[in-house]
């Protein structure tokens, strides 16, 4: 009986504890593991980050709740300019969610080429050689501070431009090496069936927590 006690005290208190972080985020799940190193230095593959819904504290100058790194307010996140967003790739919400930075805002229509970072662009050399210029709708261009490329540059990009409504929230805080609990759980459970989030070496991908 004791037992049983404890054990429904600790489903209640975890319980708590998640609606409370709800409560304050407005995302639900509130927690992401992080499967892949494409934000390092500043957020490590097996960290848990709390992501909060966008339009809820935005900082200054933020387009639609969000931050990009080309304002020049001054803002950081993860000691970098701009916010760090959780996105649907291509808005699909059954793919593992992208955790990149926010780079730019560009306008439907935009030729952004003159705006992007030579860096990169993977070699385009103008607009026609740039993937998504001009943009075909407005959007964020995103980045994984590890990356070379932006996520919307290549002959396979990670995503189109980021739709707002694509837009999960923005990371807030990093927990290092806890999220591998939950990582760890997914490997297990995708060893005995189907349906378990796979890594990506480009992709800062997250799962639940």
């Amino acid at each position: 009986m004791v037992y049983v006690t404890d054990v429904v005290s600790s489903a209640g208190s975890v319980l708590l504890v998640g609606i409370l972080l709800f409560a304050v985020s407005g995302v639900w799940p509130p927690l992401v593991a992080i499967e892949s190193p494409s934000m390092d230095p500043h957020i490590k593959e097996g960290d848990l980050v709390f992501v909060m819904e966008e339009t809820r504290f935005p900082g200054p100058d933020a387009r639609h709740g969000v931050v990009t790194a080309a304002s020049d307010g001054g803002y950081t996140k993860f000691q970098r300019t701009g916010d760090v967003i959780v996105y649907k790739p291509d808005g699909n919400g059954r793919q593992t969610p992208i955790i990149h930075r926010a780079m730019l805002w560009v306008e439907d229509g935009e030729n952004w080429y003159d705006r992007a970072n030579p860096e990169y662009i993977g070699g385009a050399d103008n607009c026609e050689e740039l993937t998504s210029c001009p943009a075909d709708y407005s959007g964020f261009i995103t980045k994984g501070d590890n990356n070379g490329a932006y996520d919307q540059v290549g002959s396979n990009p990670i995503s189109d431009p980021v739709k707002p409504s694509w837009v999960i929230g923005t990371a807030e805080l990093r927990v290092p090496v806890l999220g591998q609990i939950r990582l760890q759980w997914s490997e297990a459970r995708g060893a005995t069936g189907p349906g378990t989030e796979t890594n990506a070496t480009n992709e800062n991908v997250t799962t639940p927590a």
